[in-house]
C-alpha cells in the first residue's frame, strides 16, 4: 500500500492525527472542529500564556466556548503544547501562524518560516502538510516546500503538501450562522496526491470542497476575497469624503442603491480597515506582482484610500472641536470600540489604533471605552515611536460629561448611545451608529454626511 493510500484510509477512519501549529483565530476554531468530528487533535503554539488557559478549559477565542475546550480536553481528543517533536505521531499538519507585515509593507515570513522548520524536523512518509495563513501566490511552492525537500523526502510520493484557505469571519459564528464546519473550503495541492487527500480531509467537515488545480490558485482565490473588499470599501469612503462636500448623505445613499436586487452589494464607510486580512493582503499582492513587472495601480490606490480614513476622522474632531472654540491639543477624547469591527474582542490592524496615535502626537488627552477589549496596544512603530497602553474605562455618564469629544470608532451593540448622545459635548461617529437617536444631533457629526 502506499503512502497516499494508506493516509487517505487513515483520514476516511478518522485514525488521522491532526497537528495544527498556531492556536489563535484561525487555528482553535480548526482544531476544535476537528476534535468534534472524531479526530485527536494536537494543537502547538509557542505562546505560554495560550497554552496555560487551554490547560485550565478556558477559550480565549469568542468563536469557540470554553465549555467546548473542556469536553474535548475531558474527552481526551484535543492536547496542546510547545513541543513541535509531538508533531511526528501527526498524519496531518495545518499550518495557521500569522502573515503580517514589515514597515516596508512587504511580507513577513517569519512565522511560516519557522513552522515549516519545525515540521520538516519531524517530517515522515505518510504526512500531509496543508498551509492555511494568508499569503502571497507561490508561498506553497516556492518557500514551504524547499523547506520539506531539504529532508530528502519526495512531494506527492513520501509525504503532500497543499494550500486552503483560511474563511474565518471572528465574531459572525452566530450572527449568520457560518463556521469553520459549513463554510465551503477552497484547496490546491502540489501534485495531484496532495490534492485528492488534502480535499478528501476537509470534506469529512466542511460543507463543500471546491478544487483548484495548484497552490497557486487557491492562494490567489484568498487575496481576490479580501482585496474585493478592500476595493469595494476604498470605493465608499472615498464617495463618503465627496458627499460631505456636496451635502449628502451617504448613508442614505448606500440604503437606497441597496434596494436594487441584482448587480450590487452594499458596502459601508468608516475610520478605516482593520483585522488580519483587509489592511494587508493587498500589500501582499502588490509585493508578489512586482516580480512579474506588473503593478497594481488600482489595488494600492484603494488600500492607500482606506488609510486615509484614520486621518480623516481626526480632521472632523479637530474641525469640531474648533467649532466650539476648542483646540485639539489638551482635548480629552474618548474613543468607543478598539475592536476591528463591532461586537468582537479582535482589535489586530484596528484603525483606531492610528486614530489614538494621530491624538496622542496632537497632544490630546486620551481614554477609551471597549466592552471586549480590557487592554489597547498602540505606538512603537513608524507613524509612533513611543509605545501606547490604554486600560479600557468603564462608559459613565460621568466619563462622556469628562470627554470633549466621544469618537465612535466600532459600533458595538452594548454602547448605549442614546447615552452617549445626551451626556458626551460632541461626538464624532464613524459607523452611523447615532442614526436613530433623534435628540441632539446637533452635537453630531458623521462620517460620510453633511457637516
Amino acid at each position: 500500500m502506499t503512502n497516499s493510500d494508506m493516509l487517505f484510509q487513515q483520514i476516511q477512519d478518522l485514525t488521522a492525527r491532526i497537528g495544527v501549529i498556531g492556536l489563535g483565530y484561525v487555528g482553535l476554531p480548526l482544531a476544535t472542529t476537528f476534535a468534534q468530528n472524531g479526530y485527536s487533535v494536537l494543537g502547538v503554539d509557542v505562546d505560554r500564556n495560550k497554552l496555560s488557559r487551554l490547560a485550565r478549559d478556558e477559550s480565549y477565542i469568542q468563536d469557540v466556548p470554553s465549555s467546548v475546550v473542556a469536553s474535548l480536553r475531558a474527552a481526551e481528543k484535543f492536547t496542546a503544547t510547545d513541543d513541535y517533536a509531538a508533531l511526528r505521531a501527526c498524519e496531518v499538519v495545518f499550518i495557521c501562524v500569522p502573515t503580517p507585515m514589515t514597515h516596508q509593507k512587504a511580507p513577513d515570513m517569519t512565522y511560516i518560516e519557522s513552522a515549516a522548520r519545525g515540521i520538516a524536523g519531524q517530517l515522515r512518509p505518510g504526512q500531509l502538510v496543508i498551509l492555511q495563513s494568508t499569503t502571497y501566490p507561490g508561498t506553497t511552492e516556492e518557500f514551504v516546500l524547499p523547506i520539506l525537500n531539504a529532508t530528502g523526502l519526495q512531494v506527492g510520493k513520501d509525504f503532500f503538501l497543499a494550500f486552503s484557505p483560511e474563511r474565518i469571519d471572528p465574531g459572525h459564528t452566530n450572527s449568520k450562522g457560518y463556521d469553520v464546519a459549513n463554510t465551503p473550503k477552497v484547496v490546491g495541492g502540489v501534485t495531484p496526491a496532495c490534492t485528492r487527500l488534502a480535499a478528501a480531509l476537509l470534506g469529512h467537515f466542511t460543507a463543500k470542497v471546491h478544487v483548484v488545480s495548484s497552490p497557486r490558485a487557491a492562494e490567489m482565490c484568498k487575496l481576490l476575497e479580501n482585496t474585493f473588499r478592500s476595493v469595494n470599501i476604498a470605493l465608499v469612503n472615498e464617495l463618503a469624503l465627496l458627499c460631505e462636500r456636496m451635502g449628502i448623505d451617504i448613508w442614505e445613499v448606500v440604503d437606497a442603491a441597496r434596494t436594487k436586487p441584482y448587480g450590487y452589494m452594499p458596502f459601508y464607510p468608516g475610520a478605516g480597515v482593520g483585522g488580519h486580512c483587509i489592511p494587508v493582503d493587498p500589500y501582499y499582492l502588490s509585493w508578489k506582482a512586482r516580480e512579474y513587472d506588473f503593478f497594481t495601480r488600482f489595488i494600492e490606490f484603494a488600500a492607500d484610500t482606506n488609510q486615509v480614513m484614520p486621518y480623516h476622522v481626526v480632521d472632523l474632531m479637530t474641525q469640531a472641536l474648533n467649532r466650539a472654540r476648542k483646540r485639539l491639543a489638551d482635548s480629552r477624547v474618548l474613543v468607543l470600540g478598539v475592536a476591528f469591527k463591532p461586537n468582537i474582542d479582535d482589535a489586530r490592524n484596528s484603525p483606531a489604533e492610528r486614530i489614538i496615535e494621530l491624538l496622542v502626537q496632537a497632544g490630546a488627552v486620551v481614554e477609551y471605552s471597549d466592552p471586549f477589549v480590557p487592554q489597547f496596544h498602540a505606538g512603537e512603530d513608524v507613524f509612533h515611536r513611543e509605545p501606547i497602553v490604554l486600560n479600557s474605562v468603564p462608559l459613565t455618564q460621568e466619563a462622556l460629561a469628562a470627554c470633549d469629544c466621544a469618537v465612535i470608532v466600532s459600533a458595538h451593540n452594548a454602547f448605549d448611545y442614546a447615552q452617549i448622545v445626551a451626556n458626551a459635548p460632541l461626538i464624532v461617529d464613524t459607523a452611523n451608529a447615532t442614526r436613530h437617536i433623534q435628540e441632539h444631533r446637533e452635537k453630531i457629526v458623521r462620517v460620510g454626511a453633511p457637516l
